[in-house]
Parts: structure tokens; C-alpha cells; sequence
């Protein structure tokens, strides 16, 4: 663990440390630092989609065979009297 000494505003951290379920403000700015670079991390991967960056064939990495063709349906002649 690090030691840091910083000004921080009273209310917002009373009100984080109430909201995250904290019992002291460590553990209310560590969750709110976690909670913070897991989101970061997660916004900055959507710059990744549609862009191309991997190029493959899931279904063939994955061995994934084609669905069978459904067979066509036959139908029965009716015989009338």
C-alpha cells in the first residue's frame, strides 16, 4: 500500500464512502479507483470493434460445422375415390 496525503471534497467522500458500502474512506477511494479503471479499460475496447484488427474465421477456429440442410418436405398424394 501506498500513503498519500490529499484534499479531497468532505461531502462526495461521505456520500462515496455511504453509496460503495465502505466502511472507511481507504476502502471507499480504493473501490472508487478499481471501479474507475475497470470502465476505462471497458470503454477503450469499444474503439476495437469493426475496426479490423483480427482477420480469421471464427466458426473454423472453433471447428464449428455447417447446420445440415433441412431436408425438403415431401407431401403425400391423396388419393380421391
Amino acid at each position: 500500500m501506498k500513503r498519500t496525503n490529499v484534499v479531497l471534497d468532505g461531502d462526495l467522500l461521505d456520500e462515496a464512502t455511504r453509496v460503495l458500502g465502505q466502511k472507511t474512506y481507504s476502502g471507499a477511494i480504493n473501490q472508487a479507483l478499481e471501479e474507475v479503471t475497470r470502465m476505462r479499460k471497458v470503454q477503450a475496447l469499444a474503439k476495437h470493434f469493426g475496426s479490423g484488427l483480427w482477420e480469421g474465421n471464427l466458426a473454423e477456429m472453433r471447428g464449428d460445422d455447417p447446420p445440415p440442410s433441412p431436408a425438403p418436405l415431401s407431401r403425400k398424394k391423396s388419393t380421391s375415390r
